[in-house]
């Protein structure tokens, strides 16, 4: 805990201050043009991922990075709350959902025997989708994909895409590399610069 309390007197001393203006401007809302939905895992951080500055991104994360669809019976849980805000009330113009290598949730998924003492993430994995791949790389995949259709399951995203102001993409980060695959309708893939 100490390690986090000096972090926080770093940020009010110095990173805060040297930020002022950035700040300044936030303290009035937000309007992000992108809401990332990622996995909770320490090692992905969407913000150093993406390279964004406080205020360019609406996060939500969870365990698998997981949508539950809305016939789900948990269509008014916390995930869907704030992509519902972020669409509806902050205008987001795109929705991208970033699964990672080395996931936990698709380890349990792919191996449910390793979850018998954890029964609330079980019932969560409901929800994940591995598309019958046993290759964790492809499992991870199939996932963000099956999120994605999850994502269309939802009346308000089918309208905004349908409108074309909203966006919807999948994305895999490889924590080792550094490389982030983007799925570009056939198949994920490292994006030209």
């Amino acid at each position: 805990m100490q390690r986090l309390i000096d972090g926080i007197a770093r940020y009010s001393n110095e990173v805060h201050p040297a930020n002022q203006p950035l700040f300044d401007s936030l303290a009035h809302g937000q309007s992000p043009d992108v809401l990332f939905l990622s996995c909770a895992d320490s090692r992905v951080d969407p913000s150093l991922i993406t390279q964004s500055q406080p205020g360019d991104i609406f996060v939500c994360r969870n365990a698998g990075n997981i949508v539950p669809p809305s016939d789900s019976g948990l269509s008014d849980d916390g995930v869907i709350a704030s992509i519902e805000f972020g669409v509806i009330a902050l205008k987001v113009s795109d929705i991208v959902v970033c699964g990672h290598a080395d996931c936990g949730a698709i380890k349990g998924l792919l191996h449910p025997d390793s979850l018998t003492s954890l029964p609330h993430v079980t019932k969560w994995l409901e929800w994940a989708d591995h598309g019958g791949h046993q290759e964790p790389e492809r499992a991870v995949e199939a996932n963000v994909l099956a999120q994605l259709a999850h994502l269309r399951t939802y009346a308000f995203i089918n309208e905004a895409v349908d409108v074309g102001s909203l966006t919807l993409s999948g994305c895999v980060y490889d924590i080792a590399s550094g490389q982030v695959r983007v799925f570009d309708g056939t198949d994920f893939t490292v994006p030209n610069r």
